[in-house]
């Protein structure tokens, strides 16, 4: 005997696994590109830097596009994808503990060596909004300096010239693929979130010129697999 309620059932049933362990993977994957909007309608830089540069420090495949993805660690080029914020600050907790400082935390892989005097804890600096505040505020400083935003997005991962160059072909065929960002590409500075002075003054310009590093782009890897391939020929 059949049961025509049984299909419903189902269905209901597939609905509501989809809603708890689907979607908040789907909204976590948007946090990166939600904070890079805020950041840069805050701090007035262009968006779509911001959005092709989340996706060349933390990237990977889902489907057809590339994502960001916030709960991304790099420590000393072991880059992992952790499935979620407390899994990602705990990992970067036991590091600082045990005496590792070179690790690249969250949507724009700020290094925790350079820039982590700027955050009170290793939780603001995981966090996407302040995360993407920094690194906005950095690229704003580049800007300023270099003139050009392309060169400030190749400086924001080094001041080598081989490296940045490396760097920036994959960040032009990302923001290729991104295409024009919204209205907020535009430069048009808001109100901006007080968090504290601009990221070079954490530096002395000697240290920035001998590493010249917001993050890293080794590619990250899923937490719970061996190391993908990387999605390019990385540093």
């Amino acid at each position: 005997m059949r049961y025509p309620g049984l299909t419903m059932l189902r269905r209901v049933a597939v609905f509501c696994l989809t809603m708890a362990f689907g979607q908040p993977a789907a909204a976590q994957a948007h946090l990166c590109d939600a904070a890079a909007d805020r950041a840069a309608r805050e701090i007035g830089v262009p968006l779509s830097v911001l959005r092709s540069l989340t996706r060349v420090e933390t990237g990977r495949g889902q489907g057809d596009t590339i994502e960001p993805w916030p709960w991304t660690l790099n420590m000393g080029g072991d880059g992992r994808w952790h499935d979620s914020e407390a899994s990602a600050l705990a990992a970067a907790r036991q590091a600082i503990a045990g005496g590792r400082r070179n690790i690249d935390i969250g949507c724009f892989q700020i290094n925790y060596h350079w820039h982590g005097a700027a955050f009170a804890d290793p939780s603001r600096m995981l966090d996407p909004v302040e995360n993407a505040r920094y690194a906005a505020r950095f690229l704003r400083d580049l800007h300023a300096e270099l003139g050009d935003w392309t060169a400030a997005a190749g400086a924001f991962h080094s001041r080598n010239p081989d490296h940045a160059a490396r760097y920036l072909a994959r960040y032009r065929e990302i923001s290729a693929a991104l295409g024009p960002s919204t209205d907020t590409d535009m430069v048009r500075p808001g109100r901006e979130a007080p968090i504290g002075p601009s990221p070079l003054s954490f530096m002395a310009r000697p240290s920035l010129l001998a590493t010249g590093r917001a993050g890293s782009m080794a590619v990250a890897s899923p937490v719970r697999t061996t190391p993908a391939r990387p999605l390019w020929e990385g540093l």
